[in-house]
């Protein structure tokens, strides 16, 4: 049959589909998805999904008739077991072999694993998909004791959602602050403060040595340091890792998710990849970089929509992050880096503030913007440039503007 064969129904793979028919292409799409369900958005799973603020309808990235209106086949339900890149195939769990012209890998990440003693045994919570925020929601009580694993943007969301729901929650974070791998001394330390003023106990430096049961359906947390603490339910948001297994066993090249270039096409000339499963360059940076976000999902699946079908490539964005977390929306230009000095605008006490990273040139190389859009949109544009000798004594006043920086 040929055509495009997307293996991973998600943002990234759903993107895909609709961007090769809107870039003209009219061969065959198949859409294969494990889950029972049409594309939909991950985000709100950890807030607006928990909280009942949103349906299925809400979460779902197009109409039930979009599929069938630009004749894009979906088989969900469905997992693929194999890639014959010689064959030019992929087996189906069914058994069912699909042909391909082009394929597209979209699989995702998959949670990282638990691996403290009694982890097999005793029930916890991870937050991948919409089964996951069902269960998670489902179990979710006023009153219930909540214990979250890891004090990433994942669990300091679905943290905010449990206390918006009335339970007491306690994250735990074996570094010495939160976000202590993907944000800045001021960050961390402001939605520390944040959380703890909304009554959430947050414990760093906590290393979780065992989970046990006890007294029915009690969880107990055991830590390094000896002590215990028990929970109605436990969440575990620890990281995640590409989901590249079939990639691997088809023999593409792999390093921290699938190596794509700046086309997302694989080492296999017929075979991309996109979204959070790849490992990518990117202009601004040195190096490769794993991005799990909504942006990079979207740009990818252009990307690889383009390059199939002769389409014009997208512009090279600056990758960008958000989270909403109770009243604050925090929005990230760029990517950390090492070596750079970080510039406060703004009174953290405020709740609006910016902190700009420069490199020894002066140069932008990350902002990290909570409930400040205009830094947020001209620290996407400052970085793109990579403009130098940016002057610091603007970057710092919060009432000074940052248009005059980018001329």
């Amino acid at each position: 049959m040929g055509g495009v064969v997307i293996i991973g129904a998600g943002h990234a793979g759903g993107s895909a589909a609709g961007f090769l028919r809107q870039y003209g292409y009219t061969g065959g799409i198949i859409l294969i998805g494990e889950e029972p369900y049409l594309p939909y958005q991950r985000p709100p799973l950890s807030k607006a999904w928990l909280k009942g603020e949103a349906s299925l309808e809400d979460l779902y990235l197009r109409g039930d008739t979009f599929y069938d209106d630009q004749n894009i086949a979906t088989r969900l339900n469905t997992r693929c077991i194999a890639i014959d890149r010689g064959e030019k195939t992929v087996t189906l769990s069914s058994g069912e072999t699909v042909a391909y012209d082009h394929l597209i890998i979209a699989t995702g990440s998959k949670a990282r694993p638990f691996p403290v003693k009694g982890a097999d045994r005793v029930p916890h919570h991870t937050l991948r998909g919409i089964d996951d925020a069902e269960r998670l929601k489902g179990a979710i009580q006023p009153g219930h004791r909540i214990g979250l694993i890891g004090a990433g943007y994942v669990g300091l969301e679905v943290a905010a959602s449990a206390r918006y729901l009335g339970c007491e929650v306690m994250v735990f974070e074996r570094e010495t602050r939160i976000l202590a791998r993907v944000a800045s001394q001021a960050l961390s330390d402001f939605f520390t403060k944040t959380h703890t003023a909304h009554g959430v106990t947050i414990v760093v430096n906590a290393g979780v040595t065992e989970l046990s049961l006890s007294d029915g359906d009690v969880k107990r947390m055991h830590l390094s340091d000896g002590s215990a603490r028990d929970f109605d339910l436990l969440l575990v948001g620890i990281g995640a890792l590409p989901a590249d297994d079939l990639a691997v066993a088809a023999g593409l090249e792999t390093g921290n998710g699938i190596i794509v270039d700046e086309q997302a096409r694989t080492s296999d000339p017929a075979i991309f990849a996109i979204g959070d499963v790849t490992s990518r360059t990117l202009p601004f940076y040195d190096g490769r970089f794993r991005l799990e976000s909504v942006p990079n999902a979207l740009e990818q699946a252009k990307q690889a929509a383009a390059a199939i079908t002769g389409f014009k490539p997208p512009v090279v964005e600056t990758p960008w992050f958000w989270s909403d977390q109770y009243d604050h929306k925090l929005q990230i230009a760029g990517l950390p880096c090492a070596g750079t000095t970080p510039i406060v605008r703004g009174d953290p006490d405020s709740g609006a503030f910016s902190v700009f990273h420069l490199d020894g040139d002066g140069r932008l190389r990350c902002a990290e913007c909570v409930s400040r859009p205009a830094d947020f949109m001209a620290a996407k544009l400052l970085i793109a440039k990579g403009k130098t000798g940016l002057d610091r004594t603007v970057l710092a006043d919060a009432d000074a503007p940052l248009k005059p920086l980018l001329v």
